[in-house]
């Protein structure tokens, strides 16, 4: 995405651009993004959805499973971003195989709540996974809000298993799953969950991560180096803007902070809502920069 100083001040964003591995301040977005082409350039395709169950150990894990699906009814074709992209069940995988990105929700949230976000990235060329985590989803029987420290396992269970089913004979999604680049990308505590994902030993092929109104999980980033997100509201009254900050200091690899400017904590994750197709913009600009750029053509 092509962004100057001028044009940060009209969309309400004030940004840190990439930095080397192991600075602890990024240089100005206007000097460092200006020459990048607009990744969200290419037209969106129709959304299919399917709804599978893992457990791990005793922690069932819900996840819904969005991907770059075939034409379907109430989809146009292409469908313009950031529109309100109605996942189709039963629909067919489009050809081709595209990046996997898993997405964490929020304290009280659930992967429905998140759908129409993530079938944006989904229509952009991405199969994402969203879990419901079992003590902190809307739906939670006992909800236990210390199990967060228990989701970046989760994560990584759910992402192993969605990786496997590219190479699981008669699965609909074999063959349609690129696993050699992954992302995650998490909301609040989901942005919590993220960071935990990032510590030693984590996957070499997780080489991507979006934080979006998040903060540290406990620990260090470790392991292989990946490029980091951070997008947070600056009028952000549950988790504050410094929290997002300080996680974003930590961060050894590659990174960008965006701040929304006027934003509030979660109503930028609508479609309906102010702030949305920023929010949009940037995660499908960078999951394209980052894994690979995507032509639905």
């Amino acid at each position: 995405m092509v962004i100057t100083a001028a044009l940060c001040a009209v969309l309400g964003l004030n940004a840190c651009a990439d930095a080397p591995p192991g600075s602890a301040q990024a240089s100005p977005i206007s000097s460092t993004m200006a020459a990048q082409p607009d990744a969200t350039a290419p037209g969106r395709v129709p959304v299919g959805v399917r709804e599978v169950t893992w457990h791990r150990g005793n922690r069932p894990l819900r996840t819904l499973l969005l991907f770059p699906a075939v034409n379907a009814p109430g989809n146009p074709v292409p469908c313009p971003a950031p529109a309100r992209i109605t996942p189709q069940a039963g629909a067919a995988p489009r050809t081709g195989s595209y990046p996997l990105v898993l997405f964490s929700h929020g304290l009280h949230g659930s992967p429905e709540g998140y759908t129409p976000a993530a079938a944006s990235w989904a229509s952009a060329g991405f199969v994402v996974a969203l879990p419901a985590y079992p003590f902190t989803n809307g739906k939670a029987d006992p909800y236990v809000r210390r199990d967060m420290v228990n989701q970046p396992a989760d994560a990584a269970f759910v992402l192993s298993k969605v990786i496997a089913l590219d190479t699981t004979t008669g699965d609909p999604l074999a063959g349609h799953i690129n696993t050699t680049r992954i992302a995650a990308v998490g909301h609040s505590a989901g942005g919590f969950t993220t960071t935990g994902l990032f510590r030693a030993g984590h996957d070499p092929r997780l080489v991507a991560g979006v934080v979006i109104a998040g903060w540290m999980a406990p620990g260090r980033f470790g392991g292989p180096p990946a490029r980091l997100l951070f997008l947070h509201a600056d009028n952000d009254k549950v988790i504050p803007i410094g929290d997002g900050r300080a996680a974003y200091d930590q961060t050894p690899w590659p990174k960008t902070f965006v701040a929304l400017r006027g934003a509030t904590h979660a109503a930028f994750m609508r479609p309906d809502k102010p702030g949305y197709a920023d929010m949009d913009r940037e995660v499908t600009s960078f999951l394209r920069r980052t894994l690979q750029q995507f032509d639905p053509t």
